[in-house]
């Protein structure tokens, strides 16, 4: 269960290939360079426990970097390539990380970078950029054999908080000192997702995302070829099922609707009876899409809950499904518990709290106060990523709202404080609620509703002046689509604000406000 034994049985095998480019790395040429920059790293004085940062673009390079860490014993957070250079500054100096590595497309602001933060060393991949040591001549001459002291590492990656900052999540590094373990997402993989050496899996999505990233190492772990997209593109994606034959793939849902939008004639156009296992998740899947994928695709696509905090996870398959349309599956990893606010379990098809128990709870690095919030009142071994749902007679857990606010808008989870923060510094706004709104494609956009100040008239060119505002300061997803303007927003006397009431202005009488 590690490239490093694919290397020695099959070494010319293409461990993973850029759609775009066309470039292959093999399983020999993985390790070889894998190696190397393990023993860069502890060149650097990087020692186990420590901690990288990758800013990049799908690359090439990209696994070569995750594995070296991963062999090394050290924390590889993953930033993602749309950020500002505040948000990737607070996200290196969080972190502790000491070695940035940035991949020449962003390069504008991987040099701003370098002027806020002081790190021991500056890496670049694909291209060179200026205060950065092209990572080629890092690790020219390094050894190709590991190191002495291997020990397994593991990514860090941020989830957007409540409280407007992203939180690192920072799992025990494992116990275990060898690096071809086991964990819950290969025994998932193996028994659900039918991984099989001798697929093909194709990855659409950005790398910096936990679930691209955590699944393709996971099927690189069984020796499978990945093929990675630069970039989804709905029709690109359904030419490269059909060149590679590809057999397992990770989608969102917003990919699907992509797809079913283009003409009959395109679609029909590409054979995809290869695909035996296309799983989905980060944001729920609207039912008559899934009925669509399913009648295109066929019995393959699969379904899963969970969160990059890796606490719990449940699953369904397209048979499960159907028998039970919009649930989001039944526990394989965790305890799952659905309880009122006070920490009770309630009944079937009373709306909860979602929890998992026997599972370890999530850690959030530098944030105590976000830890313990994630765990029930009454069971501090249960714990919740702060959504809302149901559980049938059956068991099927339905996701039906998400406590905290957060916005998914094409499986990105974005939290709106992070916007809210930026707005009511603007001199016109007195008061801002920032909402997910019901989008078609992507489930839901970013809304804010604001307050003007007294004597300032909520115009149409005051809005467009305020999402210029948190665009200048915020990266782009985050930021609202659109601006609507309220004379009072709903706040009790004591500063709450009443942000269910502005929010179901816009969901209407749903069952569900979550898309």
């Amino acid at each position: 269960m590690h490239p490093s034994h694919h290397a020695k049985t099959t070494p010319d095998k293409a461990a993973y290939i850029m759609a775009g480019s066309g470039e292959a790395v093999t399983f020999g040429q993985l390790e070889t360079r894998s190696n190397q920059l393990a023993h860069a790293f502890r060149t650097l004085g990087l020692q186990h426990g420590d901690t990288l940062a990758i800013f990049a673009e799908n690359s090439p390079r990209y696994f070569e970097i995750c594995w070296a860490a991963q062999r090394a014993g050290l924390y590889f957070v993953c930033i993602s390539s749309r950020l500002t250079t505040p948000e990737v500054e607070y996200i290196i100096k969080d972190s502790g990380a000491r070695l940035l590595i940035a991949s020449a497309g962003l390069k504008d602001v991987a040099e701003d970078v370098t002027s806020v933060t002081d790190l021991e060393a500056y890496w670049s991949i694909d291209g060179s950029i200026a205060g950065y040591e092209p990572l080629e001549g890092v690790r020219a001459g390094m050894p190709e054999t590991p190191i002495s002291d291997e020990r397994a590492g593991t990514d860090m990656l941020y989830s957007s908080g409540t409280t407007g900052r992203p939180k690192g999540i920072r799992p025990p590094l494992p116990e275990d000192t060898a690096i071809d373990g086991t964990n819950a997402l290969t025994m998932i993989a193996q028994a659900l997702f039918k991984a099989d050496p001798n697929g093909t899996y194709l990855s659409p999505a950005p790398l910096y995302h936990a679930a691209p990233l955590r699944w393709c190492m996971a099927m690189t772990k069984f020796g499978m070829t990945l093929i990675i997209m630069e970039k989804f593109d709905p029709e690109s994606y359904l030419a490269l099922v059909e060149k590679y034959k590809v057999t397992h793939t990770q989608l969102v849902p917003t990919m699907f609707v992509k797809m079913l939008k283009l003409p009959e004639e395109v679609r029909a156009k590409y054979d995809v009876s290869s695909l035996t296992a296309a799983v989905h998740a980060a944001a729920p899947c609207p039912i008559p899409v899934k009925e669509q994928m399913i009648e295109w695709w066929g019995p393959v696509i699969e379904e899963y809950y969970a969160g990059s905090e890796g606490n719990g996870m449940t699953w369904a398959n397209s048979e499960q499904w159907l028998a039970h349309k919009g649930t989001v599956g039944t526990p394989i990893f965790g305890e799952l518990h659905v309880c009122d606010e006070a920490g009770d379990e309630v009944g079937v098809g009373e709306e909860g709290q979602i929890y998992f128990g026997g599972t370890a709870p999530p850690n959030y690095h530098n944030d105590p106060e976000k830890t313990k919030g994630a765990l029930n009142p009454k069971h501090d071994d249960w714990s919740s990523l702060g959504d809302v749902g149901k559980v049938d007679a059956d068991g099927f857990l339905y996701l039906t709202d998400r406590k905290a606010f957060m916005i998914i808008s094409g499986g990105v989870n974005i939290y709106p404080q992070e916007a809210e923060n930026i707005l009511i510094t603007h001199p016109a706004v007195a008061d801002v609620a920032v909402i997910g709104v019901p989008n078609e494609e992507f489930g839901e956009e970013v809304k804010a509703v604001v307050q003007t100040m007294d004597g300032v008239a909520g115009t149409e060119q005051l809005a467009d002046e305020l999402l210029e505002y948190c665009r200048e300061r915020l990266a782009k997803i985050k930021c609202p689509k659109s601006v609507d303007f309220d004379p009072a927003l709903p706040r009790h006397p004591t500063g709450k604000l009443y942000k269910r009431l502005v929010r179901d202005r816009y969901w209407g009488n749903k069952n569900s406000r979550i898309v």
